[in-house]
């Protein structure tokens, strides 16, 4: 078996990378001076304020676009598949076997795959664009801002909390882990409010009486 050793890329090519590299770079340094700009008022609460209130900002965000993101395509998948599925749960439920077989016939189960797997894809692309992405976004600037360096600078200690525990040493929380349990109570904190806000919009208003 003969083996051909890897060739290098070509001088003009590597250029070009290293040209887009730090231009990549250089966008990504000005985002975080535009980000540090916009919420250093945050910085009044604390390290781990500041990064509970970007996690709670993200999170309503991903909340809105999801709600709000739908592309043609995804709505008529959507209907494709909400019409074969329930012209199959008619068929499962029909308690007149010939008119369940007429019905099975004239389901398409190849179509039926079909428009399931292009449904199931097209909404995980856009969970990834509206959910995932500005979750990992937003924690890559965490953990560039709240960086122990950035946090002895900005706050005099390299970590966000000092938590107590049974040994002599406390536990020290960084700003990524924190961002990570922020995310998980900005999820609770967010339905909390959506059924307070519901509850409230379906009381009748006291001008409409009983």
């Amino acid at each position: 078996m003969l083996f051909f050793p890897p060739r290098s890329l070509p001088e003009e090519m590597e250029s070009y990378l290293d040209s887009l590299w730090f231009k990549i770079e250089s966008v990504i340094h000005h985002i975080k001076i535009f980000l540090d700009a916009a919420f250093s008022p945050l910085t009044a609460l604390g390290p781990a304020g500041a990064i509970f209130v970007l996690a709670f900002l993200t999170v309503v965000l991903t909340k809105f676009f999801s709600n709000k993101f739908n592309t043609k395509r995804y709505r008529m998948l959507k209907e494709q598949f909400q019409y074969w599925y329930n012209l199959r749960q008619e068929a499962n439920r029909c308690e007149d076997p010939e008119k369940a077989k007429r019905l099975k016939r004239n389901i398409d189960q190849a179509e039926l795959n079909r428009v399931y797997y292009d449904y199931f894809f097209e909404g995980f692309m856009k969970s990834l664009l509206t959910r995932y992405l500005p979750l990992f976004l937003m924690l890559a600037y965490v953990n560039e801002a709240f960086k122990p360096s950035q946090l002895l600078e900005h706050f005099g200690r390299t970590y966000v909390l000092k938590i107590p525990t049974f040994s002599a040493k406390p536990a020290l929380i960084g700003g990524v882990f924190w961002f990570f349990l922020s995310v998980l109570l900005s999820f609770g904190v967010y339905s909390l409010c959506k059924k307070i806000v519901s509850k409230a919009r379906s009381r009748p208003h006291p001008s409409q009486g009983p």
